[in-house]
């Protein structure tokens, strides 16, 4: 069985979803995936981003796409690798941006960002799991179906939150979300192709992010 270890608060919407036949149907597939090969995140920190990020203390959701896929990278939040992992590339860009315009020396020398998820970031890949050095490889899994109801349960049970939405892919969850009760900040994707083409650089997402939570009252992000 999937080991779901995850934060308390998170319980009772994991209760409802785990009754769903769409859930058994990752579970069994996501079981077999791992036995006929070697696929990532480690099978203990899948729901990761529901183990560091809080749902009482929950205000910024940023929606990935896949875990990475080569070894020893995911580890169950968007956009991050564990401790002593080299940086990949759109989490640098991720730093330059923040180091531009936060107009200060800042390039962390770990990718690791359980930091932000402790902090109430929401670090979500649409899918949770991956086939070694197989982008995407696990689409059909229904983790999209699960994903979503995620996205749609904080939009419904929340109020302030704000999504950042990188790239297409991200941008197609806006859907989904109350816009009259949240906040969504969309740009290009951080990866190098795009940033690289202007749609990343400049987005200035992570001070007007601070700027939406304190005037809401509540402590910014030390990103």
């Amino acid at each position: 069985m999937l080991d779901i270890a995850i934060d308390q608060s998170w319980s009772a919407f994991f209760e409802i979803e785990k009754e769903q036949t769409y859930f058994n149907k990752i579970t069994s597939e996501v079981e077999l995936a791992y036995e006929q090969s070697v696929c990532f995140p480690p099978k203990g920190q899948i729901f990761n981003a529901f183990k560091y990020c809080s749902l009482s203390n929950l205000k910024v959701v940023i929606i990935g796409q896949d875990p990475y896929h080569g070894a020893g990278e995911a580890h169950g939040l968007a956009f991050s690798v564990p401790e002593g992992v080299a940086i990949p590339p759109s989490l640098r860009n991720i730093f330059i941006e923040i180091q531009n315009s936060q107009n200060t020396v800042f390039f962390p020398n770990s990718g690791n960002l359980e930091r932000w998820a402790k902090q109430g970031v929401l670090l979500l890949n649409a899918t949770l799991t991956v086939k070694q050095n197989e982008p995407n490889s696990h689409k059909n899994i229904p983790w999209q179906t699960f994903t979503n109801h995620v996205i749609q349960y904080i939009s419904k049970e929340k109020d302030g939150i704000v999504f950042l939405l990188w790239g297409g892919f991200a941008q197609k969850k806006k859907t989904l979300i109350d816009v009259q009760k949240h906040f969504i900040l969309e740009s290009g994707h951080p990866s190098p192709l795009s940033a690289n083409r202007g749609f990343w650089f400049g987005n200035n997402h992570f001070n007007k992010t601070n700027q939406i939570l304190k005037n809401q009252g509540k402590i910014g992000i030390e990103w």
